[in-house]
């Protein structure tokens, strides 16, 4: 059964977070002309290296979320500090309560609950507080989850793929990362494909699922 959504929510912890998780399924919704809302938390001024501008990630997600179609106008940027989120916990609440409350959004994707990133986890959790009525799906990050419940898949043509590795190659600030690599990106949809049978997905934790 093939389910179309139209108006999907992302919450990313950190800028390029979104794209990391579900860049390929942000591509393919688009596609299918589903409205993507992409809120980032953090700008991480605070790890740019001082040879950067500090706004360098603020710059990166507008070109980043662009290139995958997001609206600019359907972007959110927050500027809570790198990795002190959980010190902003009701605030980030209430910044999702009012979002919440401007939209009905039928998908909610953000990072996994058993992401052990203390900004992810922040997330997550006051994200699951807040959509608790919506279909939630947790991205993974595999370099931040110790196990991940790969409950849910969405499968993935190559173009989507692209679409996914095109756009963090916006973030010119991270680019020596290796899970900003093409042949990282390309192997973990290929691996998620393999095991569904396609040849390219993307896999999400089950967090909350909504049949209307």
């Amino acid at each position: 059964m093939a389910l179309k959504y139209q108006n999907v929510l992302v919450l990313a912890p950190h800028t390029d977070d979104g794209e990391l998780g579900a860049g390929g399924f942000i591509s393919k919704l688009i596609s299918q002309g589903a409205k993507v809302t992409y809120v980032a938390f953090s700008t991480a001024e605070e790890s740019v290296p001082d040879h950067l501008p500090k706004n360098i990630l603020k710059t990166e997600v507008k070109s980043a979320t662009a290139k995958l179609g997001i609206d600019p106008e359907n972007l959110i940027i927050f500027n809570y500090q790198v990795r002190r989120l959980n010190y902003a916990r009701q605030e980030i609440l209430e910044n999702l309560i009012n979002i919440r409350s401007e939209s009905e959004f039928d998908l909610v994707l953000m990072p996994s609950l058993k992401d052990i990133h203390q900004d992810h986890t922040t997330i997550a959790q006051e994200g699951l507080r807040a959509f608790k009525n919506t279909s939630i799906l947790g991205y993974e990050l595999i370099w931040n989850n110790l196990s991940f419940d790969t409950t849910c898949f969405v499968k993935l043509e190559e173009k989507h793929v692209d679409a996914k590795y095109n756009a963090l190659q916006c973030y010119e600030s991270q680019a020596e990362r290796d899970y900003m690599s093409r042949s990282f990106i390309f192997s973990l949809a290929k691996t998620r494909g393999v095991q569904i049978g396609a040849k390219y997905a993307e896999s999400f934790e089950v967090i909350r699922w909504v049949i209307n």
